[in-house]
């Protein structure tokens, strides 16, 4: 998969981004993009099924928020979002060189999650790319969770999804924990299976707790139930985190 990748960045780097540069147009760049992406998880033996992506359309803007366990989440998960999405990357990532010009080019944004003040800077750069159209996916718990559980979710995701107004699409990552969990290096062949939720809009909420409450409700219930929680300790996990530095570790891939 690894290997696969590498060879990607190098196909990028000859014709993709020398085509984006020319005629300013990512289109090509992002769809070789994705394409590599559900690939590489492909060629190791998992299966990708997108469920209620037909709710989606594609020429709508939306916020993306999805459960995270596994290093192949944002392979599969971007890979069968409905348009195009930039996402709020770990400004390490943007220190490779052709991943790093890639990433710029489709609008990514770096964020420092050791810095808040950075961080809150990444959301209002992040505004930026989703009033130009570009939706913006984000996995609102900042890490991946060792359990396939719900951790607790960081409050920058639902600011920006308040100051922005655009809807929430809650989305439902089944499979992956199975097929490469937290601190393993082996992938096992399976189906991942990724379900979009009704869209939830922000401004039928009066703060950020109420919408995070509701979007993490959505995703919880399209969980297993062995992966689910107790309303009480879900509602609990949704208001456990302190708003500070909570923007600056919005997402971590």
């Amino acid at each position: 998969m690894l290997a696969f990748w590498a060879a990607s960045l190098l196909l990028a780097a000859v014709v993709c981004i020398p085509h984006t540069l020319i005629t300013g147009d990512v289109t090509l760049l992002y769809r070789v993009a994705m394409w590599c992406a559900a690939a590489g998880v492909k060629l190791v033996g998992v299966r990708i099924e997108a469920l209620g992506r037909e709710k989606i359309p594609a020429s709508q803007t939306f916020i993306f928020m999805a459960n995270h366990t596994s290093n192949i989440d944002p392979s599969v998960f971007l890979s069968v979002i409905p348009g195009r999405t930039a996402v709020m990357v770990k400004k390490e990532l943007f220190a490779y060189p052709i991943l790093g010009k890639a990433m710029r080019l489709g609008s990514f944004v770096p964020v420092d999650r050791a810095n808040r003040d950075a961080g809150i800077a990444a959301v209002r750069e992040a505004k930026k790319v989703i009033e130009s159209g570009v939706s913006m996916s984000i996995f609102p718990e900042g890490k991946r969770s060792f359990d396939g559980k719900l951790l607790p979710f960081k409050r920058g995701p639902f600011y920006l999804a308040m100051e922005c107004g655009v809807p929430v699409v809650p989305v439902t990552i089944v499979g992956a924990h199975e097929a490469m969990p937290k601190g393993k290096f082996i992938v096992k062949p399976g189906t991942v299976t990724v379900t979009f939720h009704e869209a939830i809009d922000p401004q039928g909420f009066t703060d950020r707790d109420a919408l995070m409450l509701a979007v993490r409700q959505s995703i919880e219930a399209g969980l297993p139930q062995e992966y689910q929680q107790p309303n009480s300790e879900l509602a609990n996990a949704s208001t456990s985190e302190s708003a500070a530095g909570s923007i600056s570790q919005a997402v971590e891939l």
